[in-house]
């Protein structure tokens, strides 16, 4: 079948060289021809399958496009240009696709940069880009990657995810879904915390989706992936890698400058990573409530010693003073986290109460508890209140908003 394929992909490069063939209509109708006179004895799948990946290596991105087409899988892994994997229903499984050759996967991975007017080379081996759908995809070529060219593909839904699907995953319940609701539209500013793959993307989507649709949103981004499709007033902007000139780049950080003129209600930040920390911390603290944002971290505490370094990458300033800019801008913290039976849950709510001892204080309001059971393979709990109560009513009732 493989050698098949070779046969047909070389014989179809000689007649788009000297014939062409100008729709993708006519494309295909000439693989289907070849593949049924030359594969009389396959099967119809497997005939189906070779005018497929035929018509993808031309067309398409190649071996991966039915991978991508497949709604079921959640993340694709290239390691190289024969080694393929998945991630379908929260398993990473190894495929038996690969690439007829390293220039091959070279070729696919320069369309899709350039569909975002990204570079990747030599001299810039590492760059984050998307595809048309929104699927995030990070890219890493030698000599930085020893296998060979290495590609990442984070794909996400046709239809972004609501509140009431996490709900129905059981990421939380509705008691919580409606008090964060109540946080978001009083303009709480709240930080979303969590490790690789626990969903915060996502999470900040649905959360985002409660914000009211009168309000102007300016939502910023390595590279876009947020669908907030509730508010008509958005501007959406992501961030520009320096050309082959080592010149024009945009940074978080220009993105958010810019956007404190442009009369933002809200502004969403979709993760931060080092010295932007700093801009977004000054936003929050600067009339810009009800902002959003995500990191990596592992736990609540985490985060915030996370965002202290990031701070400190941009200013030499005091850490007291510091912690003092975190705990007047953010109010709210959700820490995510994907647990070993691959569910995706929110783990902790807590507020936080301000400072003490040069120290930030938290108030837990809810955190994950879970239920001892004789099979560990799945857990089973929930998001339990702590009995605390939120300290800082002030937002909720400027707003008009009871709990």
């Amino acid at each position: 079948m493989h050698e098949l394929m070779l046969q047909i992909k070389e014989k179809l490069r000689e007649v788009l060289e000297y014939e062409g063939l100008n729709s993708d209509g006519e494309l295909k109708a000439w693989i289907e021809k070849e593949v049924f006179t030359a594969g009389k004895n396959y099967t119809a799948l497997e005939k189906y399958e070779m005018v497929e990946r035929i018509f993808y290596s031309v067309r398409g991105y190649d071996v991966l496009q039915p991978l991508i087409d497949d709604r079921a899988i959640s993340e694709i892994m290239v390691n190289g240009h024969e080694s393929i994997f998945v991630e379908r229903n929260g398993e990473v499984v190894q495929t038996d696709m690969k690439f007829e050759n390293v220039e091959k996967l070279e070729d696919v991975i320069q369309t899709i940069v350039g569909q975002v007017n990204r570079i990747v080379n030599e001299s810039t081996p590492i760059v984050d880009a998307r595809l048309p759908d929104g699927s995030r995809v990070n890219v890493v070529l030698p000599p930085i990657a020893l296998n060979g060219p290495t590609m990442t593909i984070r794909k996400f839904p046709e239809k972004p995810m609501s509140m009431d699907d996490l709900i129905r995953f059981g990421a939380l319940d509705e008691e919580t879904a409606s008090f964060l609701e109540k946080l978001v539209r009083a303009k709480y500013n709240i930080f979303i915390g969590g490790g690789t793959g626990s969903g915060k993307t996502t999470f900040l989507n649905a959360l985002a989706q409660f914000i009211p649709s009168d309000e102007r949103i300016i939502t910023i981004e390595d590279s876009a992936e947020l669908q907030i499709t509730t508010v008509p007033n958005i501007v959406r902007m992501e961030t520009r890698n320096a050309n082959s000139e080592g010149k024009g780049s945009i940074s978080i950080r220009d993105l958010i400058k810019s956007s404190l003129r442009m009369r933002p209600n809200r502004i969403i930040v979709g993760e931060v990573r080092g010295s932007e920390a700093l801009d977004m911390l000054q936003a929050m603290n600067t009339g810009h409530d009800g902002s959003l944002s995500t990191g990596h971290a592992n736990s609540t505490k985490d985060m915030i010693s996370r965002l202290e370094t990031m701070v400190l990458s941009a200013a030499p300033l005091p850490v007291e003073v510091i912690r003092q800019q975190i705990a007047s801008a953010i109010d709210i913290f959700i820490h995510l986290s994907r647990l070993r039976d691959r569910s995706r849950k929110v783990i902790e709510i807590s507020e936080v109460k301000g400072m003490e001892n040069g120290q930030i204080v938290l108030n837990p309001l809810y955190q994950f508890v879970e239920e001892p059971m004789q099979h560990q393979e799945k857990v089973y709990g929930s998001l339990k209140p702590t009995g605390n109560e939120l300290i800082h009513t002030w937002k909720l009732a400027g707003a008009g908003i009871a709990l």
